[in-house]
């Protein structure tokens, strides 16, 4: 028998440790140190940060934490080392020290988190940082790190390299296509944790089961695949995360109160303190962003995500590679400061047109954002072949979604607009030719 398996966590799937419980009907172990971890401020932290934000505002059950998220994705990685421990190419590269260390990086991957952490990471503004990166005072100082270096003799500094740091050996390599790949633990949990909190069966239909059973080692030994028993869990894995794009995370009454945060987030950030304010959990946040907003043109905007009555732009227009691609292909993954002075101009030809004002913040655009999703393939084992193979070139299902950019599928050009001009917006007959108007403006 493989020594991870001995490993008190992995043991512990088999009893006697004490257990908590999160949806949908699942058990993770709680070693006295997991416990340790979880009950430092720093991870506590996370039971204060939903982890889909606004997504809430259109599903109201997705108020699930980070701090759940990240015991499923702990219990995940139980599950995916326990199925490695009888692969032997791959127990002889992982020993139980990189699998343990494996382990509390899965518990800790959002630790630097902050509360709407990814449509504020879009901004791209220079003096955002990166969520990974702004993790390391929390991992590198205070009770985690002690916790990291008493408890589970591992080096708080192992755990910023492989969660951040770029692999150069084969078995960082491994381990870091287990924590961020195409099937790692984070997205086996997310899609179905986020589509059960939702209500929505998107996320829920691919067999996770079968999927950990089947995974392996790549052809060149440095990465995660599957064998092709597995084949139709991870095509329905694919296409689960393609619906859940399509229709939660890019819902567009989602992307018009992501596009009223950005922008009032933009307005405000002269006069933020990020390094304070990212390390505030969600209400605290809010109520430091709206005292920054005063009776600014960003107050109005937050008030109406976060005021007594929610108050959401209407969608005027939307754009896609294959609605008006000539439009999309003008706005999309353009940098936000360009694309907020789009707004802008749109809103002074619309007053133009329309004989009444229209304010500059009344108008917004959401688009896909400059970075790219990472595109999702794998290979596949064919053991009666001893070949590998690539899931697209196997898969009709996969072959769109993996070769094809996958943001072109899912992601539009949005046009929002205030509730109390849209209206009258709707009126305009020439709303194409405006735009294009507005966009030779900024040039």
């Amino acid at each position: 028998m493989s020594k991870l398996l001995d490993i008190p966590e992995l043991a512990s799937l088999r009893g006697g440790a004490s257990l908590v419980r999160i949806p949908p009907h699942t058990d993770v172990p709680l070693t006295p140190r997991v416990r340790q971890l979880i009950d430092t401020p720093e991870f506590r932290r996370l039971s204060r940060i939903s982890q889909l934000g606004l997504v809430a505002h259109v599903y109201p059950a997705a108020n699930h934490t980070r701090h759940e998220h990240s015991l499923g994705v702990f219990r995940s990685a139980l599950d995916y080392l326990t199925r490695l421990a009888c692969d032997d190419r791959f127990t002889a590269v992982v020993s139980v020290q990189d699998a343990e260390l494996f382990l509390v990086s899965a518990l800790l991957h959002d630790l630097g988190h902050w509360p709407f952490c990814h449509p504020i990471e879009d901004i791209r503004l220079p003096q955002t940082p990166d969520h990974e990166l702004f993790a390391n005072s929390f991992l590198l100082e205070g009770e985690v790190a002690d916790c990291l270096r008493d408890d589970w003799g591992v080096n708080p500094r192992d755990v910023v390299t492989l969660l951040s740091g770029k692999p150069t050996d084969r078995k960082s390599k491994i381990l870091k296509s287990m924590l961020s790949g195409p099937l790692d633990v984070d997205k086996v949990d997310y899609l179905m944790r986020d589509s059960l909190h939702a209500g929505v069966p998107y996320g829920q239909n691919f067999d996770r089961g079968r999927l950990i059973q089947s995974l392996c080692l790549n052809e060149a030994g440095d990465g995660m695949a599957i064998t092709d028993k597995g084949k139709t869990a991870a095509e329905m894995m694919v296409f689960a995360r393609y619906v859940m794009f399509s229709e939660v995370y890019w819902h567009h009454a989602v992307r018009a109160a992501t596009a009223m945060l950005q922008r009032a987030f933009y307005l405000l950030s002269g006069s933020l303190d990020m390094d304070s304010l990212f390390r505030m959990t969600e209400l605290p946040m809010i109520d430091a962003m709206c005292a920054a907003a005063g009776d600014g043109p960003a107050a109005e905007l937050l008030d109406g995500l976060f005021g007594p009555s929610r108050r959401l732009y209407k969608r005027l227009a939307q754009y896609s590679l294959f609605e008006e691609p000539h439009l999309y292909a003008r706005l999309a993954r353009k940098p936000f400061p360009w694309l907020s002075a789009v707004a802008e101009q749109f809103a002074s030809v619309a007053s133009t047109a329309m004989s009444r004002v229209v304010a500059p913040h009344e108008v917004l655009f959401d688009a896909p954002p400059v970075g790219l999703e990472v595109e999702f393939n794998i290979d596949v084992y064919f053991a009666k072949q001893r070949a590998y193979r690539r899931l697209g070139d196997v898969s009709p299902v996969v072959r769109t979604l993996a070769r094809e950019q996958f943001d072109d599928y899912v992601k539009r050009v949005r046009l929002f607009v205030h509730p109390r001009v849209a209206d009258d917006m709707r009126d305009l007959r020439n709303l194409p030719e405006l735009l294009a108007e507005a966009i030779d403006r900024v040039g």
